[in-house]
């Protein structure tokens, strides 16, 4: 016909024909090319990713064709698949046969199945920004893959409804336990409950989330955590401009502040209780975390600057 709407053309069946051929040719040019030319092919990749994610999302039959050939590249510039990263991620033959007994006498919880553990893949959004937590990672030999467009977030969610045994996790989402001392937390319930009441007052927020920790570092005072479910929602709100919404009404907690017992400045919180400078150190060790997690409010930025100022013309008059 010399008139075609864009809806006929949609609901056409040959249209439909050309559609479907069209995807399959380029998913076997792809995947041709990652097999027999895996270095061009990973040349291209950051520039066809999200198109590629894009068609994995809309398309179910390039899904199944491109899977197994997604690239994502890690904290050392490295390309890899999901499985070629699963694999690398597996423990040594003595450690497997020991998860391999533990996941077996853990198979039932009180006669009822239990469910089936699930592997964590880390990923970063913007490696400057959550830098502190990419050196963390590092110092514990750990990896993470790089997730930097808008598409990523969708994206992930599609593999894990795909991949049952599988879940993204943002670094800063929590603080891992191989960063930490094998400590419980009832040993650490008196520091946690002083240092909830102390930082509260200072900050004058009754609703701040407040964890305390035993890092190996002892060089990091303080970070802010906010859960993967959270964020998730947060960044999708962000998406569709529902902002002025509180994520907390879908679920899920918000920020908290983490603590490290092990650290100096920490301490002298907890030795010094309410005393003198008390207030003005929780206040920058929190405007400290909020910096290392994204960015401060203007207000606070302002707040930052002058009592960084005020605790320098402090050291420089000892």
């Amino acid at each position: 016909p010399l008139n075609v709407s864009r809806s006929a053309l949609q609901n056409d069946g040959f249209v439909k024909k050309i559609s479907d051929y069209i995807t399959k040719k380029v998913a076997d040019k792809l995947s041709g090319m990652c097999k027999t030319d895996r270095e061009n092919y990973e040349k291209y990749w950051d520039d066809i990713s999200p198109f590629i994610k894009f068609g994995c999302i809309k398309d179910e039959k390039f899904c199944e064709r491109m899977m197994e050939y997604v690239l994502f590249k890690d904290l050392d510039g490295k390309y890899t698949t999901m499985n070629e990263y699963l694999e690398a991620q597996k423990p040594a033959d003595g450690e497997a046969e020991t998860d391999k007994a533990e996941e077996k006498a853990d198979e039932k919880v009180d006669g009822e199945e239990k469910e089936a553990p699930k592997t964590t893949i880390y990923y970063v959004t913007d490696v400057v920004q959550q830098s502190q937590y990419i050196n963390m990672f590092r110092e514990q030999k750990m990896n993470a893959v790089v997730l930097k467009d808008n598409i990523d977030n969708p994206f992930i969610s599609h593999l894990e409804a795909k991949n049952e045994k599988v879940k993204f996790q943002r670094i800063d989402a929590d603080v891992t336990d191989s960063m930490k001392e094998e400590v419980s937390e009832e040993e650490l319930k008196g520091e946690t409950d002083a240092l909830t009441a102390l930082f509260r007052k200072a900050l004058n927020n009754d609703k701040l989330e407040v964890k305390v920790e035993k890092l190996k570092n002892v060089n990091v005072s303080s970070m802010v955590t906010l859960s993967e479910e959270n964020r998730r929602m947060q960044d999708m709100m962000k998406m569709y401009n529902m902002y002025g919404m509180d994520p907390s009404m879908f679920g899920g907690a918000g920020e908290t502040l983490v603590l490290n017992a092990n650290n100096k400045l920490v301490q002298y919180v907890l030795n010094h209780g309410e005393g003198e400078n008390t207030n003005k150190i929780c206040e920058q060790l929190y405007d400290l975390a909020l910096l290392a997690h994204g960015s401060l409010s203007p207000e606070r930025m302002t707040g930052f600057v002058a009592r960084t100022n005020e605790i320098m013309m402090m050291l420089a008059e000892k």
